[in-house]
């Protein structure tokens, strides 16, 4: 299987064109690539304003989807971290539209057991990567203009559009501190799980998963959700360090010394440091 010549650093994921569109605003110098085995289509590009190498993709709806193609992409890409950007309906009174919520677990809401006592649950959670929090957390320090909550995720496969559904009950009652439902946070989480990568869900409040859900999307408010969540994520991005890397690490260039007769090529090709040693002016 092919790789493309430059290894793109994260993977930012999408399902819809909207919410695509909201984060390829960010990227800069973009180039379209072809997936050579399902043609999933990227675009890899440089994140204005860092030295951040990044592939964006728009997979479309549902967590299964999600989850097949993300592995594919961190198959082939190679990235050290994935990022999921979009829309989402609020679960909660205090959460409004045009917020953003930032993932610190995911559900999949749908595991279970049907006994004739009734649904005995059996919950699913990803947590979000630790260093993306944190960087989350510190950039929307500098963000005032944007309501930002730290909150876990629902996903599941159903657009929700009825707080007094069937569904909204099972997720008040057994997913009780869920700020925001969609559908496919959960699998991209997972996939990143299995492949051993750092992930975070970012979603922008753009319904309160109600029966006025259409009437906010047709004023507009998935739009202005998305550039949301788009800029949240991009603000985390500049903050975030891979592992083993702090904020006092030269992101400037391909290469840098340091700790004496050793040259780190940061930045470069490579996935990952890699060491060589330093004998006079070579």
């Amino acid at each position: 299987m092919s790789v493309p010549e430059t290894k793109p650093t994260v993977l930012v994921l999408t399902a819809l064109a909207l919410e695509y569109a909201a984060v390829r605003a960010h990227i800069e110098e973009r180039e379209e690539r072809s997936h050579p085995d399902n043609g999933t289509i990227v675009e890899v590009g440089r994140l204005r304003g860092t030295s951040w190498r990044v592939a964006a993709a728009e997979l479309g709806e549902g967590a299964r989807n999600t989850a097949a193609l993300t592995s594919s992409l961190i198959g082939w890409l190679r990235p050290q971290a994935v990022l999921f950007v979009g829309i989402a309906g609020s679960l909660k009174d205090d959460i409004g539209i045009g917020d953003v919520v930032v993932g610190t677990k995911v559900y999949g809401i749908h595991g279970g057991k049907q006994t004739p006592q009734g649904l005995l649950v059996r919950p699913e959670a990803w947590f979000g990567s630790n260093a993306l929090v944190q960087a989350a957390r510190s950039a929307v320090r500098d963000m005032p203009d944007v309501r930002v909550h730290f909150k876990p995720i629902a996903t599941g496969d159903v657009v929700l559009a009825d707080a007094e559904s069937e569904i909204a009950r099972h997720v008040r009652e057994h997913y009780n501190d869920a700020a925001a439902f969609e559908m496919e946070g959960s699998g991209a989480a997972h996939a990143a799980h299995l492949e051993g990568r750092e992930a975070l869900v970012v979603r922008g409040i753009s319904d309160r998963a109600n029966a006025e859900k259409a009437v906010a999307d047709a004023g507009g408010s998935q739009q202005r959700a998305a550039a949301q969540a788009a800029a949240v994520a991009v603000a985390a991005l500049h903050k975030y360090r891979p592992r083993g890397r702090s904020s006092d690490d030269s992101e400037e260039g391909p290469q840098g010394r340091y700790g004496g007769d050793h040259i780190d090529f940061r930045g470069g090709i490579f996935h990952g440091p890699v060491i060589g040693k330093q004998t006079g002016n070579r």
